[in-house]
């Protein structure tokens, strides 16, 4: 097992607001577009209202990352917890909850990396102008990034900005689209997309202006697609599925142009968004440091023609929101080769290999890894131990195949597991665990809540003190 991890490599762990904090309108805080929607579920399963209560817990669960010997912990700023109407009066409160959380992290030798947007649009924002399909919501985003730096940036010289847009923009109920005709859908897609695309643009530079030393990127949804057979169109189509699914939107942050098989796609649909006059100077000026990418599966794909009732370009999605079929391009199909997590995502260390060696020889950035983990069911035994060795397993092959992406080259900077402890699963609540760190809690009972370190956090603190050799 080779041992190539450089000796300043960052190993850290992650979590997004809504999906940890819970106090979710405590100390003036807004609503948000994922509190909305998790309300709709909460006769189902866990909502956000406490999530996982790190808004009480925060010094506990930092005192934990110091055990683990966490280098860096990436984790979202909620925008309605800064600015509850998204536009309005800064909260002052927020602001002090979240220079407590820096300050403890920076006292226990931990980074902040911190993502600016991470699913959860201050709802007020929809209710005014419904979020990114206005032009002025990328503005309102540009001055609230600019609160963020002028508040913390002192402290905080790594940022993201949008967690997952490329997956983000696929999912109807994270943008608030209720259109049910699919090309207005789409069209609406295309114009929230764009928007967010300004957002990040007027965000990267407003960092570069005012946060000395500051280092900024986007923080992606990584796609790997092989394709089905060895037909020349199959192996097309897996191209096609990772350049519609993600490269389009490094293209955009790196080119600051829609690369041109997208801007044929949105021809074809006649879906192109409306931009203005000095929008292409905008996104060319924002040079972005780094590429931060979420891995968690990879696809398989073959070759979907188009026909007189699907026309070349339609998109039909799939029941989970994120996959879709595109006419004229590619098909999800199913890899018979890859064994599958209990909710579906299939496993493939390989790949992770790949993407990485693939957005290096691409955009020649460095890079790190924001999000990684096994998402499944913990017990909890009677002397009050969780035995993850299947996550152990999980994260072991991915630990090597980043081993192995560095010997070929790449530069890789850290690893930010999901997630740092148990939090809300926006679909799957608490029945689906992802953390070093087990929440006494259930969907509908929220018990003691107390912190109980799993096997797996007591294995990934011997990878970090060795630094990658013991794994």
């Amino acid at each position: 097992m080779n041992n190539s991890f450089p000796e300043n490599f960052l190993w850290g762990a992650a979590s997004s607001a809504f999906q940890i904090e819970g106090g979710w309108d405590e100390d003036g805080k807004g609503m948000t577009v994922a509190d909305f929607n998790s309300f709709k579920r909460s006769d189902k399963q866990a909502d956000s209202k406490v999530a996982s209560d790190f808004y009480h817990h925060w010094k506990e669960d930092i005192a934990l990352m110091k055990e683990m010997g966490l280098k860096v912990y990436r984790f979202s700023i909620s925008w309605a917890r800064i600015i509850p109407d998204g536009d309005g009066e800064i909260n002052q409160k927020g602001i002090d909850f979240y220079n407590n959380v820096i300050n403890e992290l920076l006292a226990n030798g931990i980074m902040p990396l911190i993502t600016l947007y991470h699913f959860d649009l201050p709802y007020a924002l929809v209710e005014k102008y419904n979020g990114w399909e206005s032009r002025d919501c990328a503005y309102a985003f540009e001055r609230y990034a600019k609160v963020c730096y002028k508040e913390f940036g002192d402290r905080v010289k790594h940022w993201l900005v949008h967690n997952e847009q490329n997956l983000m923009i696929r999912v109807d109920e994270r943008m608030n689209i209720t259109e049910p005709d699919p090309w207005k859908a789409d069209k609406q897609r295309a114009q929230m997309d764009y928007h967010m695309f300004l957002a990040h643009a007027l965000a990267v530079n407003a960092c570069h202006e005012l946060v000395e030393g500051g280092k900024i990127g986007p923080a992606v949804s990584s796609t790997c697609t092989y394709p089905l057979t060895n037909k020349p169109e199959d192996v097309w189509a897996a191209k096609m599925n990772d350049f519609f699914k993600t490269e389009y939107c490094l293209d955009m942050h790196y080119y600051g142009r829609y690369p041109g098989y997208y801007m044929r796609y949105l021809k074809e649909r006649n879906i192109v968004p409306e931009m203005k006059e000095g929008d292409e100077e905008l996104l060319k000026s924002a040079k972005m440091d780094f590429i931060a990418l979420n891995y968690y599966r990879t696809l398989c794909a073959s070759y979907l023609p188009a026909d007189e009732e699907h026309p070349v370009g339609m998109r039909v999605y799939r029941g989970n929101e994120v996959d879709f079929d595109q006419y004229g391009y590619c098909r999800d199909e199913k890899n018979t080769n890859l064994e599958s997590s209990e909710y579906g995502a299939q496993i493939d260390p390989m790949g992770l290999r790949i993407v990485l060696n693939n957005y290096y020889s691409k955009y020649h950035l460095p890079l790190i890894i924001t999000e990684n983990g096994l998402g499944t069911p913990d017990k909890l035994t009677e002397d009050g131990h969780i035995h993850d060795n299947y996550r152990i397993d999980y994260l072991r092959g991915h630990l090597e195949a980043m081993a192995l992406a560095i010997e070929d080259g790449v530069d890789l900077r850290g690893y930010c597991p999901w997630s740092v402890v148990d939090l809300l699963s926006s679909h799957q609540g608490f029945r689906k665990r992802y953390g070093f760190v087990y929440i006494n809690r259930e969907d509908m009972d929220l018990k003691d809540l107390s912190r109980i370190p799993k096997d797996s956090f007591y294995w990934y603190k011997k990878v970090i003190s060795s630094n990658g050799a013991e794994r």
